[in-house]
Parts: structure tokens; C-alpha cells; sequence
């Protein structure tokens, strides 16, 4: 199991922020989520500083889709990010944090008629305006607070990147975005001339998730500044600010080899430069959206062992006491994680077994066919890298509770989350 972060193994014992994993789970119980609350804060001052953010040229808005609790509003705030939101919940989780409005972009390809009047009430920054119903959605809005609002569009580019087919969104067969090759984006472009509440500042787009090639975001690059000095011919209209999106992988296994950081952020503003230059045009605010990149490596949940179950000659199951509502990427995507033992992280790997979920569901399988320790009931198990859509798609599948989370930062620990209790289980029920 590889170590990220802050994790040191001492005395065969692993410790996340300097607070030894097994304490912890005495502490605040199973399933937890363990934030490494310094991990976060270095990969976000990593964006921040090879985009040239400081220098006032670009934004970083983090993805708050990837784990969005308050306490995650207020480090990406003290960090200088900006943030990406999708849903009202979203949008109301930064509004209680105290985020800045204005430094919010609010994306979705369906908002709804009061998701978008929070926005403007609010004063976002930025809509991601998906498709035309919106359009005529926030005009119509405007015109009824007397606000006006800034937007981008947010445009397919035609690049299918080498990713989970559940996760491919810049293709022209996807549910986001105006299509290029339609002349969807132009004739979106010509309704703004009917309008008197809305300025187009930029274009959006993303091309997918837990991408490891940096060609397909240079691609992406070469497009939308192509783009940009269309729209300026074409409809006299300068834009500002191009935002590339996210999507950038992320380790999980020994099969992932993801890019670094700055030299992600590099690529993409040399690129950007080099193809202004020779394009002619001014090189516009760039905009990446991380969220992956962020949290997964910084997040971590810990698990009880209960059941063994050894079918001879077939599989060794081992279940701990969560699985698909803390973690559904593995029955969602097949995707992979690494795992062991907290109390025996040195100790050879002599087991094959197939970590297993509580679930009442045969797909519940956090990990398949893994090589661990000799593993006992009532051991803690790890799986590293849950940081991002652990918690933010936990469920109560089974009427199972949602785990608790806790930061952890230079030997302190911190309950962000509370874990769920079976009365709160019920308090929205009508009884």
C-alpha cells in the first residue's frame, strides 16, 4: 500500500497527521473518514502557484462535487481557490461557510428554477450556462430582480480522453454543453443579442475524470482559444476568461500514473501562450477546475473486520462494516483501491482475500482479490485514497447511517462530520 501525505508507519503502526489510525478508530468508531487536512493545503498551494495564480493571470475553482462538507469551504477560502458548485446544495453548503459568492461558478446541466434564483440572489460569480432553457431561465430571472449576471457557455469539444465511459463528458454524445458541430454554440451566442441582463465572459469546458495523458488538455487548449478568436470575428464579442475544467487523475492503485501537478499547470499555460501567439489574440484568464486532485489522496476510511468466510478452493471474503453507502465507486465504476491492516502495515503480505461490504447486495466489494496480512476479526482495515466521492456519494442504502469524518493536522485530530445517528436516520420522515 502505497503512502500519501502525511502517513508514517511507526512501529509497524500506520498514523495519519501524526495520530496513529488505531486511535482514531477507538476514538470516534467505524466506518471513518480520515482527512489529511495538510495533504489538501499543499496540493492546492501546488495549483495555485504554478498557474500563475498570484500574479492575477489565472483561477483555480475547486470542484466541490468531490467533498464539499463547510469545513472544506473554509481551507479552499484560506487557500485562495475559487470554487465550482452543481447543485443548490452545493451553492447553499459555500453561502453557510461564508465563501465568497462571487468567487463561485455554478455548473449543472439541468439547474432548476430556484437553484438558479439562489444564485442570483446570492451574487455567483459565474453561471456555467449548459444549454438554452437555462439561458432563457437566468435572463428571465434577472429581469425580475433587476440583476445582471455574468456567464460562460460551457461547449463539447469533441475530445473523448482515455477514462471510465461514465465519466467521459467532452465528446459530442454527452448530456453537457452546447455542441459544437450543430451550431448550437452560435445561435446561442445570436439569443444574447435579445438580451439585457446577461454578458457572456468566457467558455467552459471539461473533457472527463481521472484522465492521465496530458495530449487530450492540450487539445482542449488549441480549441477553445481557436474558439475565442472565432467569437471575436465572427460576433465582435471579446472573451476574457477560459475555463478548461478538471479531470485530472489521481493514484489509486499501481496501475495509475497520473500527472504531476506543476507539470499539469505548466502545459497548460505555456500552451495557451504559445497558441495566443499564434493566433494573434491576448491570452485569456485560464480557469481549472481540480477536485480529484485535491482530496483523494488526502482521504482515507478506516473499517472494523467482522466475518471471515473462507470457501475453500473458491475465495477468502472478509467484511467489514461498511462498504457501498461509504464507498460506491467500486460497485459503480469497478474502481480500484489499496488496503491493510492499520496495527500491521510491515508485516508480510501472505493472504489473498476479497474485501467485502455489509451490504445486502453481492456487488458490495470494496476490493477483489487483494494481498494482505494475516488478518483477524476485530482488525482495522484502511482503503487509502478515499478523499474524493467517499463521502460526498454516501447514502443510507439498507437505512445504514453515513459515517462520521475527521481532519487530522500535526498530531490533532478534528470531527467535522458527525456520524449519523438512527433517530436522525428518520428526521425527515413523516410519522
Amino acid at each position: 500500500m502505497r503512502l500519501h501525505g502525511s502517513m508514517q508507519i511507526i512501529e509497524n503502526e500506520l498514523s495519519i497527521g501524526g495520530v496513529p489510525c488505531t486511535e482514531l478508530a477507538k476514538k470516534y468508531s467505524t466506518p471513518l473518514y480520515v482527512i489529511d487536512e495538510k495533504l489538501i493545503r499543499q496540493n492546492c498551494r501546488e495549483y495555485i502557484d504554478n498557474l500563475n495564480v498570484k500574479e492575477g493571470k489565472n483561477k483555480v475553482a475547486y470542484a466541490g462535487k468531490a467533498f464539499l462538507p463547510t469545513n472544506m469551504c473554509k481551507i479552499i477560502d484560506e487557500e485562495g481557490m475559487n470554487l465550482d458548485v452543481v447543485s443548490g446544495g452545493e451553492l447553499y453548503t459555500a453561502y453557510k461557510a461564508g465563501f465568497p459568492m462571487d468567487k463561485v461558478f455554478f455548473h449543472g446541466n439541468n439547474k432548476t428554477k430556484e437553484e438558479i434564483s439562489m444564485g442570483i440572489e446570492f451574487g455567483v460569480g459565474r453561471f456555467v450556462v449548459d444549454n438554452f432553457y437555462e439561458l432563457d431561465l437566468i435572463e428571465q430571472i434577472c429581469e425580475e430582480k433587476n440583476r445582471e449576471q455574468e456567464i460562460y457557455f460551457r461547449i463539447t469539444p469533441g475530445i473523448e480522453a482515455h477514462t471510465h465511459e461514465y465519466i467521459k463528458t467532452g465528446q459530442i454524445d454527452s448530456k453537457f454543453g452546447f455542441a459544437l458541430t450543430n451550431g448550437d454554440l452560435g445561435r446561442a451566442i445570436e439569443r444574447l443579442q435579445n438580451y439585457g441582463k446577461i454578458k457572456l465572459v468566457g467558455l467552459h469546458a471539461h473533457i472527463g475524470s481521472q484522465i492521465f495523458e496530458i495530449e487530450p488538455y492540450l487539445d482542449t487548449v488549441d480549441i477553445m482559444m481557436n474558439l475565442v478568436k472565432e467569437v471575436k470575428e465572427k460576433y465582435s464579442l471579446s472573451l476574457t476568461e477560459v475555463d478548461l475544467g478538471g479531470g485530472m487523475g489521481v493514484y489509486y492503485t499501481k496501475e495509475d500514473s497520473p500527472i504531476e501537478i506543476k507539470d499539469f499547470c505548466k502545459a497548460i499555460v505555456n500552451r495557451a501562450e504559445e497558441t495566443c501567439k499564434n493566433l494573434s489574440i491576448d491570452v485569456p484568464v485560464l480557469v481549472v477546475e481540480p477536485g480529484r486532485s485535491i482530496v483523494a489522496n488526502a482521504g482515507s476510511t478506516l473499517y472494523t473486520v467482522g466475518s471471515i468466510k473462507d470457501i475453500k478452493d473458491v475465495r477468502v471474503y472478509v467484511s467489514v462494516d461498511g462498504g457501498m453507502t461509504d464507498n460506491v465507486r467500486p460497485s459503480l465504476y469497478h474502481a480500484g483501491y489499496e488496503c491493510s491492516i492499520v496495527n500491521k502495515v510491515n508485516n508480510e503480505t501472505v493472504n489473498k482475500v476479497t474485501i467485502a461490504g455489509k451490504c445486502c447486495e453481492s456487488g458490495d466489494i470494496l476490493i477483489a482479490d487483494t494481498d494482505i496480512m494475516d488478518i483477524e476479526s476485530g482488525d482495522i482495515l484502511i482503503t487509502t485514497s478515499t478523499g474524493a466521492y467517499g463521502y460526498s456519494m454516501a447514502s443510507n442504502y439498507n437505512k445504514i447511517p453515513r459515517s462520521a469524518v475527521v481532519t487530522v493536522l500535526e498530531g490533532n485530530d478534528r470531527l467535522i462530520c458527525k456520524r449519523e445517528s438512527y433517530e436522525e436516520l428518520l428526521s425527515l420522515e413523516v410519522r
